[in-house]
């Protein structure tokens, strides 16, 4: 947590961040939607505090009222975007709920060792007030207000909009967007004021990829290929940069510099990473700059298997790009020094589809010579994937999650809806580049007093590179 004194949440810049104090406590939504056990889904309080006696240990959990909200991302009332601001504490956590659209306000700062529930708000407040369901992402907004993305409407179509929240009183206050040009499709976003801009992700059309991904959805319009960009003064979507159809944009991020007019989003099914930047006449365009090779397999879904991008992180002083590819098994680190050209300087496999030992061969790979061992830990075999990851405020730690979503983990990992997922931790080599896994560090939710969980995305207390943005 910030320590200076009577300024407000958070910190001045991306690089006092940096300088801000290890993290002792981290919280993660735990869901068990989907995994055939009937408990609500809950916020794990976990110790990664190295000289705690309860390290790597779950020390609270703080169940929901109600079963099936599929938890996903989490976002803060209050961050840097309001540092020198003292009336304001960040001090509520906000949890939109995926499937069933509620969205629970959690109270960190009466303890923050074992968070309870502030408020509670109901999905007909979000379906009446602003037309839309699905919420995913968080942002705190500099004026006190809080911004969440929503995916569809009320009836599981797409729908591209955003639910504005008051920051005081957690009432839904209406939609951020204006007028009636909207895009089709939502999922992330990222703002950034000095440009005048907020540019929006898709993922798909809710009520289609909820219980898994048919490939007869492909081609049909019904996922994301687009990123929308929005006139922050005005709230109009004003244009739309196409990545490829089916390419899926998911996570969206702006160089931490608030001068910076560029950023990074990652395309799941397309495996690639594009470059997002702003014209000479003031319009935005992208450039891809990664692809991942897909490696043609037998025995799974496709003949084709992608890398599926599914989280990118950038380093608080803009340094380095980190990406999981989920079904690949391996996290990379890129050195963005020059940001048309990332230079891949980290890689590690924590998983995957392709290990060496399992039911799928690769018969074409363009990056390896051969599959991949198996991961173990600790004497785990670890299932599914590195999907969420979150950086330390420093660049040293890099924390890693394996679920992606009840209904893809079932469909695509079914051992690892059957045994949990788990959190591990890569040690970073912040001068040269380069990724070590933690081997003394294993969160394994497959042991949680009601069975195994689905733990998802990482958040500290006093924020971190994807919950802060700096205006």
């Amino acid at each position: 947590m910030a320590k200076c004194g009577a300024c407000g949440p958070g910190y001045k810049t991306p690089l006092d961040a940096m300088k801000g104090p290890r993290e002792e406590i981290v919280y993660l939504p735990c869901i068990y939607r989907n995994t055939g056990i009937e408990k609500p889904d809950y916020l794990a309080t976990v110790d990664v505090d190295p000289k705690s006696p309860h390290y790597c240990q779950v020390i609270h959990r703080l169940p929901m009222p109600n079963l099936r909200d599929e938890l996903h991302h989490s976002g803060w009332n209050t961050c840097s975007s309001s540092f020198g601001d003292v009336t304001k504490k960040r001090n509520r956590l906000l949890l939109p709920s995926l499937i069933s659209s509620r969205i629970y306000v959690v109270d960190v700062g009466t303890d923050m060792r074992a968070p309870r529930i502030h408020k509670m708000i109901e999905p007909v407040d979000v379906f009446w007030k602003c037309g839309l369901a699905n919420p995913h992402t968080t942002h705190c907004l500099g004026n006190g207000e809080i911004m969440i993305s929503s995916m569809g409407d009320p009836s599981g179509n797409g729908k591209g909009g955003f639910i504005l929240l008051d920051g005081e009183t957690f009432e839904v206050k209406g939609n951020w967007e204006k007028g009636s040009n909207l895009p089709a499709l939502g999922y992330d976003f990222w703002y950034q004021p000095r440009h005048n801009v907020l540019m929006s992700t898709e993922w798909g059309i809710p009520k289609v990829l909820a219980n898994g991904l048919d490939p007869a959805d492909l081609k049909t319009g019904r996922y994301g290929r687009h990123i929308n960009v929005w006139d922050w003064t005005t709230h109009v979507f004003t244009q739309s940069i196409d990545l490829g159809e089916d390419s899926i944009p998911l996570e969206i991020r702006f160089l931490h510099n608030p001068d910076a007019a560029e950023g990074y989003v990652g395309c799941a099914l397309s495996s690639a990473i594009h470059r997002f930047y702003k014209t000479g006449n003031g319009n935005w365009a992208a450039e891809k700059v990664v692809q991942v090779p897909s490696k043609k397999v037998n025995g799974w879904l496709f003949p084709d298997m992608p890398g599926l991008i599914t989280d990118i992180l950038i380093s608080l002083d803009d340094r380095f790009l980190y990406f999981s590819n989920w079904l690949h098994g391996d996290i990379r680190q890129y050195d963005i020094s020059n940001t048309r050209k990332p230079k891949l300087v980290g890689q590690v496999f924590l998983g995957g589809k392709i290990p060496r030992d399992g039911p799928i061969v690769v018969v074409e790979d363009q990056e390896l010579n051969c599959q991949p061992e198996p991961f173990v830990i600790k004497g785990k075999r670890v299932q599914g994937g590195p999907q969420m990851i979150q950086l330390s405020l420093d660049g040293k730690r890099l924390y890693v999650s394996t679920s992606l979503y009840s209904g893809w983990d079932k469909q695509f990992y079914p051992d690892l809806v059957k045994e949990g997922s788990v959190m591990l931790q890569i040690d970073v080599d912040t001068e040269k580049g380069g990724l070590k896994v933690n081997k003394n560090f294993l969160v394994d939710f497959g042991k949680e007093p009601d069975g195994p969980v689905l733990a998802h995305e990482i958040r500290y207390p006093g924020g971190d590179c994807s919950s802060d943005i700096w205006i």
